[in-house]
């Protein structure tokens, strides 16, 4: 299996940016899909100039694990038939939930490598995905919103950010939000990676896992893990050497996680020693409203400033 693991000051090859008149798929590889929402969803993308495809399966629940959007088989197939279809500019996933785990090594990744890269959304439980596409592909995507989620449908600056970022990536390089502060003080340069603490945990051992996060701005958060939950999900981590040479890190929203003081009482106890910068609540994730951070993008964290540039947009020109 080829890798392509980042190094410090690299990042993974970017896809080029949308404009009005490209073609969208939008792909269910976890959870089954809300039919209301994704016509919602789908309707907000074509008031952006996007044509809308919907993949095959995307209204399929499994047989018997109601919890599944579709078999694993079918999931993979509208994933990577969208991936390599020339005509498709976009992929983005409709919702989160639990699947990629069983799926994702259905793939064809051979395959896949030799398309020419194209942006990918998604966030939660896509961040498997978005490992192996950064492991196996070489290639940065973008932790956001997704297109028959909540967050994408009711809240306006979320899909906003997630426009902007996508047709003109150039305007959302800095990353920021009322809520951003220090806590560990500091300045780092790395790429971007990470995304939801317990998919990643449950990465470690597996094919797309990468050894550590040596030389990553990592960004984390997670929804419904209480404070215990997350001290093991962050030790394990620890004990695993997947934090040896991380250079800093922003958390993102714990809705559902409990206090938050708490939660920060456990970001504190096992990330502080690490001696790194990292920035408390920039604002991404589970929360109403989201930002959409890119995945292999170099980046500057300002855990004082509570802000995360990126040092090259987060799409290529065209």
């Amino acid at each position: 299996m080829d890798q392509h693991p980042t190094t410090p000051g690299q990042g993974l090859t970017r896809p080029p940016h949308l404009r009005p008149g490209d073609h969208i798929a939008v792909v269910a590889p976890s959870g089954p899909i809300d039919p209301q929402r994704l016509t919602d969803g789908c309707a907000i993308l074509r008031s952006w100039g996007l044509r809308v495809t919907v993949a095959r399966h995307v209204l399929d629940t499994h047989p018997t694990l109601g919890y599944l959007a579709g078999t694993d088989a079918d999931r993979a197939a509208d994933l990577q038939s969208a991936w390599l279809d020339p005509t498709v500019d976009a992929v983005i996933c409709a919702r989160g939930g639990y699947g990629v785990h069983r799926m994702v090594d259905l793939l064809d990744w051979d395959a896949m490598r030799a398309a020419p890269p194209k942006p990918f959304i998604g966030f939660s439980d896509v961040s498997s995905l978005q490992e192996a596409f950064a492991q196996r592909l070489g290639i940065a995507t973008l932790y956001g919103p997704m297109s028959a989620t909540a967050s994408f449908i009711t809240d306006g600056p979320t899909a906003e950010h997630l426009h902007r970022t996508l047709f003109e990536p150039t305007a959302t390089t800095v990353l920021t939000s009322p809520t951003a502060t220090a806590l560990v003080p500091g300045r780092a340069r790395g790429v971007t990676a990470g995304g939801c603490v317990h998919v990643l945990a449950a990465e470690r051992g597996t094919p797309a896992a990468r050894p550590s996060y040596a030389g990553s701005i990592l960004i984390l958060e997670d929804v419904n893990e209480h404070p215990y939950q997350l001290d093991r999900l962050l030790t394990q981590f620890l004990r695993s050497g997947a934090f040896d040479g991380v250079a800093g890190i922003a958390l993102g929203s714990w809705d559902g996680c409990g206090r938050l003081d708490r939660v920060r009482d456990v970001m504190l106890d096992r990330l502080a020693p690490l001696g790194i910068p990292v920035i408390w609540e920039l604002g991404f994730g589970h929360c109403p409203s989201t930002l959409t951070v890119p995945l292999g993008v170099p980046a500057l964290l300002d855990a004082d400033a509570g802000t995360l540039t990126l040092e090259v947009p987060a799409l290529a020109e065209r």
